[in-house]
C-alpha cells in the first residue's frame, strides 16, 4: 500500500465539504483527502465518536480544518439538524460524499423484512435524505454544488448473497442519474463513484480466497486502495469535472471487463 499523500491534486480552497459516515474506514480518507485539498470538512458520523473526533483533531493539526457532527443519516430530523449546524459553523456547503452505508451478507431466502428495510435505509435513504437536505442549502446559496455518492460495482453487476446491498446501490445509481437532470439547472452536479473490492486491514486474513481471486480476475491484478476511490471522488467535485455530471465511475482495477460468457 502507497503511502498517503498530503500534497493536494485538487485545490478546494474557500470550498465546504460534508463526508458521510466520514470518521471510520473509507470516510476516513475520503475526509482527509478532501481536508489536505483545501475543503473545510464536515465529518459526519453516527457512532464512531472516538475516531471521528481524533480524525478531526489530527487534520486540524496538520493545519487544515475539520469538525465532526454526529446524526443517523436515515433520520430525517437529525439530518435537517445536521446540515444547520454544519452552515452555522462554516456558513455554506459545497460539497457532499455519501460515503455512510453498511454491507452485509445473507441470502436472500433467509432475509428478513427488517434486515432489508435496515440495508435500503442505511445505503439508499440516507443518499435520499443527505442530498436533499445538501441541495436545498445549495439552491439557497445559488452557487451551485457537487454530489458524489458512493455506490458499488454490485449496483451493476450482482453478487450471491448482497441481494439487499445490490438493490440499495442499484437505487443509489439510478437516483444521481435522476438527480443529476433535476439538480443540474440550479448548477449542482450529481455523479457516482463505483467502487470494486477495497483493501482493509486483515481483509487477505479474514477473506484469503475472494482477495486471490479478484486479484486474479482483475486486469491491474490488485485490490483497490481507499485513496484510489479517493481521487476519483476529488475529480468528480472539481473544477476539473465541471461539465460532467449523472455518470456512474466504476473504480474497479477493471474487473468489470472479464469475459463471462
Amino acid at each position: 500500500m502507497e503511502e498517503f499523500s498530503q500534497t493536494p491534486q485538487y485545490n478546494f480552497k474557500g470550498k465546504v465539504a460534508l463526508v458521510t459516515g466520514g470518521g471510520s474506514g473509507l470516510g476516513t480518507t475520503l475526509s482527509q483527502s478532501f481536508a489536505y485539498a483545501g475543503a473545510k470538512v464536515a465529518v459526519n458520523y453516527r457512532s464512531s465518536a472516538v475516531s471521528a473526533d481524533q480524525l478531526a483533531a489530527e487534520i486540524n493539526q496538520s493545519g487544515y480544518r475539520a469538525v465532526a457532527f454526529q446524526a443517523d443519516v436515515t433520520d430525517e430530523v437529525q439530518v435537517n439538524d445536521m446540515v444547520s449546524r454544519i452552515v452555522e459553523q462554516f456558513g455554506r456547503l459545497d460539497i457532499l460524499v455519501n460515503n455512510a452505508g453498511i454491507y452485509p451478507l445473507a441470502p436472500f431466502l433467509e432475509i428478513s423484512p427488517e434486515q432489508w428495510d435496515q440495508v435500503l435505509n442505511a445505503n439508499l435513504r440516507s443518499t435520499f435524505l443527505v442530498t436533499q437536505a445538501v441541495s436545498r442549502q445549495m439552491v439557497a446559496q445559488g452557487t451551485g454544488g457537487a454530489v458524489v455518492n458512493i455506490a458499488s460495482i454490485e449496483g451493476i453487476h450482482p453478487a450471491p448473497g448482497h441481494s439487499h446491498y445490490i438493490a440499495a446501490k442499484g437505487g443509489v445509481i439510478m437516483l444521481t442519474k435522476s438527480l443529476a437532470a433535476e439538480l443540474g439547472p440550479h448548477g449542482i452536479r450529481v455523479n457516482a463513484v463505483s467502487p470494486g473490492l477495497i483493501w482493509r486491514e486483515g481483509l487477505d486474513q479474514d477473506w484469503p480466497d475472494g482477495v486471490h481471486r479478484y486479484q486474479q480476475a482483475a486486469p491491474l491484478k490488485r485490490l483497490g486502495y481507499p485513496e484510489d476511490i479517493a481521487g476519483a471522488c476529488l475529480f468528480l467535485a472539481s473544477s476539473a469535472a465541471s461539465w460532467i455530471t449523472g455518470i456512474n465511475l466504476v473504480v474497479d482495477g477493471g474487473v468489470l471487463t472479464n469475459q463471462i460468457y
